[in-house]
């Protein structure tokens, strides 16, 4: 028997209030029905507290401990991931750049040990997950590098505007800042259909508060957020204290591995993987990025 599947995940997780073993159970259907609530509302919802009190050091420790293994680089960029020089019309919102500063820690420097691995790839956590989002199963990536991973905001820098290639993200507060670093969304700014060009250039120009959220997370919330068409950024951090955040990185189909571009960007290297699965990806929609 592995490590994981001796460990107790109500040793984990507080599972009186997230019942993941007995989902069908009324308490079950009930933080479920929940979810899928907020979800569908506004494109996000937090599973307060959803690591044991006792645990928290334990997580924090851990992934500081890591925080040294990222790697980390500053960018210009836009909103869309694309060449900042493409080719694009005036007042088009890719056309405004930001400096980049985030930093990842990547799958195979994350130890199988830790209570972010841990949760990762505990089936009781997928098939909870899956079932806030509507979905009949979910898959870890194959992807060697950006399964899971952990997000290191230092002071002074942020996780510009952008939005997410994939259509669901789930990851976990692990460390608070002192100052600064929250996270903001603009839910269902988009859709598969239509880029609305203009409250994009709205928000990033200041002029689109009316379309911004800001969301208080704590260290051992889960946050379950739909980000393909949810604009969103981690505002600079201040003080002392990088942020520090585990991103859980799912997919409706097996062997999802990121594109050798993306990975180069993320994480300076990649891998035979990347290189022998480029080109074989499917796009589920036409959005510009």
């Amino acid at each position: 028997m592995s490590t994981l599947e001796a460990l107790p995940l109500g040793h984990v997780v507080d599972t009186a209030r997230y019942p993941l073993s007995d989902l069908d159970g009324a308490e079950g259907q009930a933080v479920v029905s929940r979810a899928r609530r907020e979800l569908a509302a506004t494109g996000c919802t937090v599973l307060t507290d959803f690591i044991r009190a006792d645990l928290r050091d334990v997580l924090r420790r851990e992934c500081a401990d890591i925080a040294p293994r990222a790697h980390f680089d500053v960018e210009t960029v836009n909103v869309y991931n694309i060449a900042v020089d493409s080719d694009l019309p005036d007042g088009h919102p890719g056309r405004t750049t930001f400096r980049r500063g985030n930093a990842f820690v990547a799958r195979d420097r994350v130890p199988e040990a830790s209570l972010i691995s841990r949760l990762y790839t505990h089936p009781d956590v997928q098939s909870f997950v899956a079932r806030c989002f509507g979905l009949p199963e979910l898959h870890e990536l194959a992807d060697p590098l950006s399964g899971l991973v952990l997000n290191v905001v230092e002071p002074g820098m942020e996780h510009p505007w952008h939005f997410d290639t994939n259509e669901f993200t789930v990851s976990m507060l692990t460390q608070q800042a002192d100052a600064g670093g929250v996270f903001e969304y603009c839910p269902g700014i988009r859709s598969a259909e239509d880029e609305r060009f203009d409250d994009v250039r709205d928000v990033l120009e200041g002029r689109g508060e009316r379309l911004v959220r800001r969301l208080p997370l704590q260290p051992g919330d889960l946050q379950l957020f739909k980000g393909r068409y949810s604009l969103h950024r981690v505002s600079p951090v201040r003080g002392d204290l990088a942020r520090h955040s585990a991103i859980f990185a799912y997919s409706e189909r097996p062997g999802v591995i990121g594109s050798v571009a993306r990975t180069r960007q993320l994480f300076g290297r990649v891998l035979p993987e990347h290189i022998e699965a480029e080109g074989r990806a499917v796009r589920g929609d036409r959005l510009l990025d």
